[in-house]
Order: structure tokens, then C-alpha cells, then sequence
């Protein structure tokens, strides 16, 4: 089995409140957060390649990027479509293209830069185990779901977790699901696992480090920089 990382770089960032670049580019000691991600991709012994689902007006720059951190896993970086779900799609279209025959999918976002080499390696546990796997944290607070009456449901803690990313299919599976959708005309899935689920898919899940948040604002991104700061402590004075 083939294991292929998809990476989805495509987002403008509007909530970063940053006008230079997009989220994915920002830098943190003079290398992007999008390579910060991909290394973790590079330096897996179990990942075959890499696609790069990009903004089309930043991939000559993604390019330079993957030359100057020597990323050498990336086989193509793919331009984005007008959701996430349609970017994602180009991506799997892309790696089918690319592989062929027992094709597994890891699809990540490239803002989400501080999952560890132990959650790819469990969620390719997971897929030849059960066929797909979404990884999650448990959760913390409680959620609250309105209903159309008006009336509140409050799911146990407990019982609820949040999910993250990887989320991970057999290539063929999640590419069939999209192109059910397409022929539905649906184009607002707000993930993959919501995707996989709809069409009649039974999902599996693993526990993630709960550092793995999506650098969306300013504030996961001041996070981002003290856990890479304790990272390097670590690596520097062994604690």
C-alpha cells in the first residue's frame, strides 16, 4: 500500500488579518508554516509522497520554498478550486493520476503544523486495519447543539470528540464520494470525515496530541510559536 499525503494549502487566511500573504506562508524563524507541516510528511519513513493542493498565484513561491528546505516527496502542487471541498478534489484526482492500485490518502491541512510523526504513523495503522481513519481530541468543553424548535442538545462530554486532521481513506473511497457529490451538486461538505460519513461510511478514529490546532488567527499562530520554542528547549536542554 502506497501511503500519499495530501496537503491543503489553499486558503486566503482573512482571519489572520494579515496582508502580505496567506496563513500558510506566514513565517516563523524564517521558514513558512507550510513547510514546518510538510517536513513532518518528508521526514515519515511511511509516506510515499506528497501532492500540495496551493493558491495558484503562490505555487512559483511554494516551489522555491520546497527547494530551499529540501522537500523532495512533493511530486505535484496542484492549484486550488473555490471550496475546500473542490481543493481537496483536485488533490485526489491529481494523486490517482500519480499512483496507481492500493492507494491510501492522508489529507492534511497545511496550516495544522504540530501533529507528530506517532499520529501518521497511527492513522496508517488505522487504514489498513479498518479501511479510514480521522484523527481527533477529546473534548474539553461542552457543546451545545440548537435544534430547529428552538430546543438545546447537550451530547455528554464524555461521548463527544472534535475532530481534527489527518483525516485518512483508501484513494479510491474518498475520490468516489467526491465524485458522488459532484453529481449531487453538493459542494458544502465541511470536511472529509462529513463527506465519508454521508455517503454510508462507517468512520474510525484516533486520539491526536491535542497541540494539533489549526493555525487559523493570531492567537494559534503566538501558539505555534511557543510550542516550537518548547520543542527546540527540548531539544536543546533535554526537558
Amino acid at each position: 500500500m502506497k501511503n500519499i499525503a495530501i496537503i491543503f494549502a489553499g486558503g486566503t487566511g482573512s482571519r489572520m488579518n494579515t496582508v502580505s500573504r496567506p496563513k500558510q506562508f506566514i513565517e516563523l524563524n524564517g521558514k513558512p508554516v507550510i513547510i514546518y507541516t510538510l517536513e513532518l510528511f518528508e521526514n515519515h519513513p511511511q509516506i510515499d509522497g506528497i501532492v500540495v493542493v496551493c493558491l495558484e498565484s503562490w505555487i512559483n513561491f511554494l516551489k522555491q520554498q520546497l527547494e530551499k528546505f529540501h522537500i523532495t516527496k512533493v511530486a505535484d502542487i496542484v492549484p486550488g478550486g473555490v471550496t475546500g471541498q473542490e481543493s481537496i478534489y483536485h488533490g485526489l484526482k491529481r494523486a490517482n493520476e500519480l499512483y496507481h492500485n492500493d492507494v491510501a490518502v492522508l489529507i492534511h491541512d497545511g496550516v495544522r503544523p504540530l501533529i507528530t510523526e506517532q499520529t501518521i504513523t497511527d492513522n496508517i495503522a488505522a487504514l489498513k486495519q479498518f479501511g479510514n481513519c480521522i484523527t481527533c481530541v477529546p473534548a474539553t468543553e461542552t457543546f451545545v447543539v440548537q435544534q430547529e424548535d428552538g430546543s438545546l442538545e447537550i451530547p455528554a462530554r464524555k461521548d463527544s470528540l472534535i475532530a481534527r486532521a489527518p483525516q485518512s481513506f483508501m484513494l479510491d473511497d474518498i475520490l468516489s464520494a467526491h465524485e458522488k457529490a459532484l453529481a449531487e451538486g453538493r459542494n458544502d461538505f465541511i470536511d472529509s470525515c462529513t463527506l465519508m460519513s454521508h455517503y454510508g461510511h462507517k468512520m474510525h478514529t484516533i486520539i491526536g496530541p491535542m497541540e494539533n490546532i489549526k493555525i487559523t488567527t493570531p492567537t494559534d499562530f503566538f501558539i505555534f510559536r511557543a510550542m516550537v520554542q518548547v520543542h527546540e528547549n527540548q531539544q536543546i536542554f533535554g526537558f
